[in-house]
């Protein structure tokens, strides 16, 4: 049975594909468009799905929508009534979309892939708890999604169970997705962090790594005005936001004047410096953020007794709290979905649809130590062959000397050398990651050693704050070496742990300072050989070269553009750049080796009008 999952219109649209149960393919719009968050229709990566598994939108048995586009509508509606006159100008902005496109879903899914079958439409909430638990390595778990706003949900929590999990006499039972408590509209925690975000002068719904980054910079010292005037936080860690002093829920910016009088002044404008009170906001909503989310944990492990907890929603994103959630909560394992956000709510609607609707026995949680889940490495977007890759070379004008073609073995070898040497590497291998984080498919990679590294990554190739930390990619057996994981494996990088020895070794004694971030912590992927054995590989010839089984990784784009999906986005964004090296598949490619590439280098400026940047 062929189930295609699809979300889409707010940001950051994506398809999902599950064939009998399986995940076999999911992919983000906007690697196809090249626009950042493109919240389109996924025509391109529905289009990729169904050609990865070689079917036609004929051979679909259900589509799912990740979301209820009338109760989502009922509740612009109610709200803007609610707050009349004044949310009359986001009245009109937002009707005109809805009238023409957002409920008429049916009949554009029917359109645009001339499918005529049976369409599903789980609640926002519960495509992400579907996302969260169905993948997930366990049989039966606690969920809770924490986002900014579904349909009218803005936090849930249950608890869910495989088909025939619990036992013997349970064989038989179906799979179940029992959500127990919803927090509603306007009381958000996903959009309290984004008014903090807008606040500091980064935008909503991409700027929220940034405050994160940031938040170490800065000192708790608005914890108790946040507190006191924003928002009263129950010991369950449900709340209420004071919303005097939002204009997101009439309006069509996230902050007001109440803002301004609470927090020093007016927003930031965007690019401008940043102050010491951006960095001081950023860590007190980061620290309320933590705080809630852990007593959310809490509450939820009490009432429903479970020993592991799935997260899912773009608050489940922020991989400080995932940590502190981790070493301080009462869960004994934590999981989370990759693609948190709103992408993942396609392949939550196909995994609702699958599980729940259609009766689908997915495969059981595998007994043994340690537990796989069930989302291939997030590895689940399209790959390419080698004459792919050069044909893209040719029509790119890439000489042949500059380019080498080997062995795997030959490959490795050479690209740990040259990383050794303090060479930037572009690295694309295998199958696109599906979700925000590079996790070795097309990544940019650099020796952690160097104490400028940071600097230059972030300077003369990602065109972005020098502030914005990078993570390190690790030899997940050698990851108790390096980072106080607590034994844990972080596959997805989305766990925040400290650097061994970073901090009390004294300054100048950090074995890794270009991944380590100002507060002695890194945002820490564990790679395995089970589940990505080139890339472990190449961390292998890596430790044997340098004696270190640690990567700085940053996903493979420039600022303010997609992260590279095809062979011709990599060598772009490879020859816009002061990237040395780039290596796709068994092809390395050197730069000083291209004649005038040195030349022909992009400036910040060039790639910020060539990409539409602030």
């Amino acid at each position: 049975m062929n189930v295609l999952g699809i979300s889409c219109w707010y940001h950051d649209s994506a398809a999902c594909l599950i064939v009998d149960g399986r995940i076999v393919a999911a992919a983000q719009e906007e690697r196809f468009t090249r626009r950042k968050h493109d919240a389109a229709f996924p025509l391109n990566a529905t289009n990729y799905c169904l050609e990865a598994a070689g079917l036609s939108a004929g051979e679909l048995d259900a589509v799912a929508f990740y979301d209820k586009p009338f109760l989502k509508f009922e509740r612009l509606l109610e709200t803007y009534v609610s707050y009349a006159p004044r949310g009359f100008p986001s009245f009109l902005k937002a009707m005109p979309l809805w009238l023409k496109q957002k409920l008429w879903i049916p009949d554009l899914i029917r359109r645009e892939l001339g499918y005529e079958g049976q369409i599903f439409y789980p609640e926002h909430h519960e495509s992400h708890a579907a996302s969260a638990f169905f993948p997930s390595p366990f049989d039966e778990a606690a969920f809770l999604t924490i986002d900014g706003v579904g349909e009218w949900a803005t936090t849930s929590w249950g608890r869910a169970r495989r088909a025939g999990s619990g036992g013997p006499s349970a064989q038989s039972a179906p799979a179940a997705l029992d959500i127990l408590a919803e927090q509603h509209f306007p009381h958000s925690l996903g959009l309290l962090y984004s008014a903090f975000t807008y606040f500091c002068g980064f935008k909503v719904n991409s700027g929220e790594y940034k405050l994160m980054g940031l938040a170490p910079y800065g000192e708790p010292r608005y914890v108790d005005q946040i507190l006191e005037h924003l928002i009263d936080v129950k010991p369950d860690g449900s709340f209420r936001l004071h919303m005097d002093a939002f204009t997101f829920a009439h309006g069509l910016t996230m902050t007001g004047r109440r803002f301004e009088e609470l927090f020093d002044g007016p927003r930031r404008a965007a690019e401008s410096p940043l102050t010491q009170r951006e960095k001081d906001l950023a860590r007190s909503v980061q620290e309320v953020t933590e705080r809630i989310v852990l007593a959310m944990a809490r509450h939820v492990h009490a009432e429903t007794g479970q020993e592991n907890l799935c997260l899912a929603g773009g608050v489940a994103l922020n991989c400080v709290a995932n940590g502190r959630l981790l070493r301080e909560g009462p869960f004994k394992q934590i999981w989370i979905q990759p693609a948190a956000g709103d992408a993942g709510g396609a392949l939550g609607a196909a995994s609702a649809a699958w599980h729940l609707a259609l009766g689908g026995a997915g495969a059981s949680s595998q007994s043994g130590e340690p537990r796989r889940d069930h989302m291939h490495g997030a590895r689940l977007g399209p790959s390419y062959s080698e004459p792919d890759i050069r044909r893209a070379l040719g029509e790119a004008g890439v000489p042949g000397e500059a380019v080498t073609a080997a062995s795997t073995e030959q490959i490795l070898a050479r690209t740990a050398a040259l990383l050794a040497s303090g060479h930037v590497v572009g690295w694309f291998q295998g199958r696109m990651e599906f979700g925000p984080r590079a996790l070795g498919g097309r990544s940019i990679l650099a020796d952690p050693r160097g104490e400028d590294v940071q600097r230059t990554v972030n300077l003369k190739i990602k065109f972005r704050e020098s502030f914005r930390p990078f993570a390190p990619s690790v030899l997940a057996e050698r990851a108790d070496d390096w980072f106080d994981l607590w034994g844990e494996e972080s596959p997805y990088m989305l766990l925040v742990a400290d650097v061994l020895g970073a901090l009390s070794d004294g300054a100048g004694n950090n074995r890794i300072p270009a991944v380590t971030h100002v507060d002695g912590s890194a945002r820490v992927q564990t790679v395995s050989e089970r589940d990505d054995p080139v890339f472990h590989a190449l961390l292998s010839a890596f430790e044997r070269e340098t004696g270190c089984p640690v990567l700085v990784n940053t996903s493979f784009n420039v600022r303010g553009e997609p992260i590279v999906c095809t062979p011709s986005d990599a060598i772009t964004c490879f020859l816009d750049t002061h990237m040395d090296v780039l290596v796709m598949e068994n092809i390395l490619v050197e730069k000083r080796l291209i004649p005038g590439a040195e030349n022909d280098i992009k400036t910040a400026e060039a790639i910020a009008a060539k990409y539409g940047l602030d």
